[in-house]
């Protein structure tokens, strides 16, 4: 089937399901004909994924993957409270999931390991016939990684999803909403980041009450035994997709939109130096490190329709959480971390914000309003529902999930691009076009109905 006959049957199949009761779709025990769903990765992140998947009865797990003995037990306590079936479990070495592939006969696989397992993982799915993957951010470290990526699933004609879940968050899809009402008029500029004091994550004391809490590596546990090594090595926005997911569907990008180049600059790096410092004292091993991540990273990026975009990578430092999103147009501008909203010819006071409140309540999404019952209890606000519930009703009906490879391939791309052009001294570096032309005919597709 060629992909645009695909696209649009998979918008007529999903449009079906927005009638579909919801009590329909959950219950303990999995149905004869349940997704049949393998995960690689039961970490904190891989069981959050496993809980919500627990809750359908649309969805039999039949097998899990892991080499960390706590983490499978933690994962199993799980299954077993749900009584539901233990799935197979494959572990003993870095590659026990290759035998899972070998040896399961799955519908999809949901992957939330370290990052540069990622590429190789949702490949080796690909390439073991599985038909839809979805991935934890990201989907590949070097730029290579990436057209390895989407290649591979346009030669297998098969759906990568990038599991990112900000696209889904309220605030954000009702101002998707407004944004596709015309409110702010013609989108002009936008800004997004992650913008997260990760020092905690990044260093721990590897549940050893002897150490002092500012490990990382081989001493430490969960994200600090393999993310930190990142932010010493790399240079860049390393991790771009919360910022600029939602923006790339405010302004269809690869679906009549696209980036056209970019540019990055880094500050010095002080950080997560003071704070090995501050915690371990000045004369820990730690303390010696060279930490090549600036602790604030900022990218331009220009589109195709004339847009700009600006994103901030800010982890090293003490902060409050924010993404910083800022949606401005012809017609007026909303921001997030000030809560609010000015809109020409429409708010109380020219010149004066307003509060965002009453017009996010009156363009609530579609999908929050009808499915917000059930993402009670879920990660990230709810937002973890919309992800699961989106790519298994998109394997249900045979359709695209509605953020594809390329979503994923350009939004990941960002990161591998932002440490060129910082190492060429700031250089604007060219932007890929995953699509291969694609993007001037594709349509979109994200958030267009309450069903998925």
């Amino acid at each position: 089937m060629k992909r645009r006959n695909f696209l649009k049957n998979g918008s007529l199949a999903a449009a079906s399901v927005a009638f579909m009761p919801s009590t329909q779709l959950f219950a303990k025990s999995a149905s004869a004909n349940a997704v049949k769903i393998g995960i690689i990765g039961v970490g904190l992140r891989g069981q959050n994924h496993l809980e919500l998947l627990l809750t359908r009865k649309d969805v039999e797990v039949v097998a899990i993957c892991d080499i960390s003995d706590y983490m499978l037990q933690s994962a199993k306590e799980e299954i077993n409270k749900s009584g539901k079936k233990m799935p197979a479990i494959y572990t003993g070495d870095n590659y026990a999931w290759k035998r899972m592939l070998e040896k399961e006969k799955l519908d999809g696989v949901v992957i939330a390991t370290p990052w540069e397992w990622h590429k190789p993982m949702i490949v080796g799915s690909l390439e073991a016939g599985v038909k839809y993957v979805g991935s934890e951010v990201c989907v590949g470290l070097s730029l290579q990684d990436h057209w390895d990526v989407v290649k591979t699933a346009e030669r297998y004609n098969a759906q990568v999803m990038m599991l990112e879940n900000v696209c889904y968050r309220r605030d954000v899809m009702a101002v998707l909403n407004m944004v596709r009402q015309g409110l702010f008029g013609e989108l002009i500029h936008l800004q997004g980041g992650y913008q997260h004091d990760l020092r905690e994550v990044k260093f721990n004391n590897g549940n050893n009450p002897a150490n002092t809490p500012v490990e990382f590596g081989e001493k430490a546990f969960s994200e600090a035994s393999w993310r930190t090594e990142h932010s010493v090595q790399r240079n860049g926005d390393l991790y771009p997709t919360h910022g600029v997911g939602p923006i790339a569907n405010y302004i269809n990008i690869n679906r009549g939109n696209r980036f056209i180049n970019l540019c990055s600059f880094s500050s010095k790096a002080r950080g997560l130096h003071n704070h090995v410092v501050k915690k371990g004292g000045e004369n820990h091993p730690n303390a010696k490190v060279n930490f090549r991540l600036g602790d604030v990273v900022t990218t331009n990026i220009q589109c195709a329709n004339g847009e700009t975009i600006l994103l901030q990578h800010d982890t090293n430092l003490p902060r409050p959480y924010s993404l910083g999103f800022r949606v401005q147009g012809t017609e007026g501008l909303w921001m997030d971390v000030n809560r609010s909203i000015y809109i020409q010819d429409k708010s109380p006071k020219e010149h004066q914000w307003e509060p965002a409140k009453e017009w996010l309540d009156k363009y609530d999404h579609p999908l929050w309003q009808r499915w917000s019952k059930e993402t009670e209890g879920a990660g990230h606000g709810g937002m973890d529902f919309f992800v699961i519930h989106a790519f298994i009703e998109s394997i249900k009906n045979g359709t695209a999930t509605p953020l594809d490879v390329y979503d994923a391939a350009t939004w990941s791309a960002i990161t591998p691009l932002s440490e060129q052009s910082i190492a060429l001294g700031n250089e604007t570096v060219a932007f890929p076009d995953f699509t291969g032309g694609q993007w001037m005919y594709r349509k979109p597709v994200f958030a267009l109905t309450d069903a998925y």
